[in-house]
């Protein structure tokens, strides 16, 4: 998830200028093997550590508790900084209803109950390569998660053609948004700070995350400033060049719930597919 630190209402009117991602300076479009092998592992310890402390959830957990665990976590296997640290949501938290302020945003202690959906999202800067991911699970059996979860399957395999099929950000985000309302499913990245269905990833710097602020290190405003803000996020009204890396995060919302996945788009001259479907 991307995060600005800017008052909502003003950011999400300026954003609604097409001509700022059209002239922001297209740098770190190109990517190596290596470069790649590089955020493929970022990502897989991302979503690994993940996995694992969804499985560790138990009832009573607070997301604050819970986000600390997969922050020490990922130090645990090298991670020293992060784009953004950790955030967790449980139950309805993970449809951001009623979310007004960037710090509603943040892990809460609320506790997690039988049966709610859980997201868990971070950010790691594993050897210099940012990853971004996105994980839904639930506490026990929960039939309209694994519903919904099943529906991102399918969109996630839908999204690399669409962007090869469109070569404007703005039809791509709103091709994508059609899927989700027509699915019946509610478009909660809609709710995010800039509607950014995602947002480049590049190298970074791997000094420590002691200087953070809403929970993003220093390292993402640096990242994304010194970049061309809007050139960096695949907002609604993006025109810009979509050569390079992006973590593409559709969040969909139903009854009291949330959920999404989140992983890095390769695109390039031959089309766009996800990364690690293809030998690096």
């Amino acid at each position: 998830m991307i995060n600005l630190n800017l008052p909502q209402k003003w950011a999400s009117k300026i954003q609604e200028l097409p001509i700022l991602s059209k002239f922001s300076p297209a740098v770190d479009v190109e990517f190596s093997l290596e470069q790649k092998a590089g955020f493929l592992a970022s990502q897989k310890i991302a979503l690994e550590t993940a996995a694992e402390i969804a499985n560790l959830i138990q009832e009573g957990w607070t997301e604050f508790q819970t986000a600390k665990l997969y922050e020490t976590a990922l130090h645990d296997k090298g991670v020293n900084s992060f784009f953004h640290k950790p955030f967790v949501w449980f139950g309805e938290h993970t449809r951001f209803d009623g979310y007004k302020k960037y710090k509603d945003f943040q892990p809460s202690q609320r506790r997690i109950r039988p049966g709610e959906a859980i997201i868990l999202d971070a950010a790691p800067i594993y050897n210099g390569f940012i990853s971004d991911i996105g994980y839904s699970c639930s506490l026990g059996k929960n039939q309209d998660v694994e519903k919904a979860k099943t529906f991102l399957i399918s969109l996630k395999a839908a999204i690399p053609e669409i962007f090869m099929s469109e070569k404007n950000g703005s039809v791509i985000w709103e091709k994508i948004e059609n899927l989700i309302l027509e699915s019946g499913y509610d478009n909660i990245h809609k709710l995010y700070p800039l509607s950014v269905l995602g947002h480049r990833v590049h190298q970074s710097r791997e000094e420590g995350s002691a200087l953070t602020h809403l929970h993003f290190g220093w390292q993402s405003y640096w990242t994304l400033i010194s970049r061309g803000v809007f050139g960096q996020l695949l907002s609604p009204n993006f025109e810009g060049n979509l050569k390079g890396l992006w973590a593409i995060e559709p969040h969909i919302g139903g009854k009291n719930f949330g959920a999404k996945f989140e992983e890095i788009l390769v695109v390039d001259d031959s089309g766009a597919h996800w990364l690690g479907e293809e030998e690096v």
